[in-house]
C-alpha cells in the first residue's frame, strides 16, 4: 500500500492475518438448531464479541500500530471512538509498546471505559452531539505529535478487520459451507469493507449486505441514492458502537460497489436479537452488534433456504443495557 488513500486488496488483509497471528483470537463461528428453524436457513454466526477486548476492532488497531516504527511509537497514538475501536487501540498500543490517547463520547458505555482504562488508554470526554471528534482529534494529535489511528479511513484497519471474515470463510470451508448471503453491522464501513473484500474473494457469488439502525442507515440510503448520505441525527440509538454521520470516503470508495444492499433494524429489534444471541447461541452481544443478527430474525434481509454468515461484531455491553434486552425475552 504505498498510500494511506490507496484501499486495501485481499493481499493486505491476508497479510494483516499474518500479523495477527498469536496476538488476536481464532474467534469461533456458531452454529444453531433454533436459529436455522427460525429463519429457514442454515446461518453461521462468526462470534466476534469473544475477540480480545470485546469486538473485531483490535484487529485493525493492532494491525495499523504494530507497523510504526520506534520515534512513532516514542511519541504515542490518538485515537477517538464510541468505545470497542478505543479499546482496540488501547490494548494494541500497550502491546506494541506505545502509549494511547483516545477521545470517547461522554454517554459512551461505562464498560467501555472502563476497558480502555485497564489497557492504559487516556480518556478525554467530548459531546457527540455538539463536537467534531474528527477536527478535535486531529488537533490534539498534530500538539502532541501524535499518531492518528482513526476508526475505519485507514487502508490497514480495514485489512486488519477483513480478517474476521477471512477467518469466517476458512471455518465454513471446513464445514463443507460456501456462503450463499454475509450480513455484517456497519457504522463507518471499515468491518464491512474488509468483511467485502476477503468474502467476494473466496465467493464471488455471495451477497453482502449492511445492516444499521433505524435513523442512523446511511449506508442503505447510500446504496439505493448513489451517493453518500448524511444522517440527520447523532445520537438516538442504543446501537452506540454504530451511530456514525455519513459513510467513510475510502469505505465508501471500496463498498460502492461490492454491497448487494443494506437492512434497518429497530432498537427493539436489536435488543431482541441480543437476548436471542444468550439464550441460543450463549454469547454476549451489544446492540451495535447484533443487527446483522436482527436483520436475519426479522427477515429484513431474505434468507430463506439459503447459507448465511452473520458477523456478530462485539459484546462490549453495560450490564443495564444487557438488562433491558433480557425483559424481551
Amino acid at each position: 500500500m504505498s498510500s494511506p488513500l490507496n484501499p486495501p486488496s485481499y493481499s493486505d488483509i491476508a497479510d494483516a492475518a499474518e500479523r495477527l497471528a498469536g496476538h488476536a483470537v481464532r474467534t469461533p463461528l456458531l452454529r444453531n438448531d433454533v436459529l436455522d428453524e427460525r429463519t429457514g436457513a442454515r446461518v453461521f454466526v462468526k462470534a466476534e464479541c469473544l475477540q480480545r477486548t470485546g469486538s473485531f476492532k483490535f484487529r485493525g488497531a493492532f494491525n495499523r500500530i504494530s507497523r510504526m516504527n520506534a520515534d512513532e511509537k516514542t511519541r504515542g497514538v490518538m485515537a477517538y471512538s464510541s468505545g470497542n475501536h478505543a479499546q482496540g487501540v488501547a490494548a494494541a498500543a500497550r502491546i506494541n509498546g506505545t502509549t494511547a490517547k483516545i477521545l470517547m463520547p461522554a454517554d459512551a458505555p461505562r464498560s467501555k471505559v472502563e476497558g480502555v482504562k485497564f489497557w492504559g488508554g487516556e480518556v478525554v470526554e467530548y459531546d457527540r452531539g455538539t463536537q467534531n471528534r474528527e477536527e478535535m482529534g486531529r488537533a490534539i494529535a498534530e500538539a502532541e505529535g501524535r499518531v492518528l489511528v482513526p476508526p475505519y479511513e485507514d487502508p490497514f484497519i480495514i485489512a486488519g478487520q477483513g480478517t474476521a471474515a477471512l477467518e469466517a470463510s476458512e471455518q465454513m470451508a471446513e464445514a463443507g459451507a460456501v456462503p450463499d448471503v454475509v450480513i455484517c453491522p456497519a457504522g463507518g464501513g471499515g468491518l464491512i469493507a474488509g468483511t467485502g473484500l476477503a468474502m467476494l474473494h473466496h465467493h464471488p457469488a455471495a451477497r453482502v449486505w449492511a445492516a444499521e439502525p433505524v435513523g442512523f442507515d446511511d449506508f442503505r440510503r447510500s446504496l439505493a441514492s448513489g451517493r453518500r448520505e448524511i444522517n440527520e441525527r447523532l445520537t438516538g440509538s442504543v446501537c452506540d458502537a454504530i451511530i456514525t454521520p455519513t459513510p467513510g470516503e475510502l469505505t465508501w470508495s471500496i463498498n460502492s460497489g461490492q454491497l448487494a444492499g443494506g437492512a434497518a433494524v429497530s432498537d427493539d429489534e436489536a435488543l431482541a436479537a441480543v437476548a436471542f444471541a444468550w439464550r441460543h447461541l450463549k454469547i454476549v452481544v451489544e446492540p451495535g452488534g447484533a443487527v446483522a443478527l436482527a436483520a436475519v430474525l426479522t427477515g429484513r434481509v431474505e434468507t430463506r433456504g439459503k447459507t448465511v454468515c452473520v458477523i456478530a461484531s462485539g459484546g462490549n455491553v453495560d450490564r443495564a443495557m444487557f438488562a433491558r434486552a433480557l425483559e424481551s425475552l
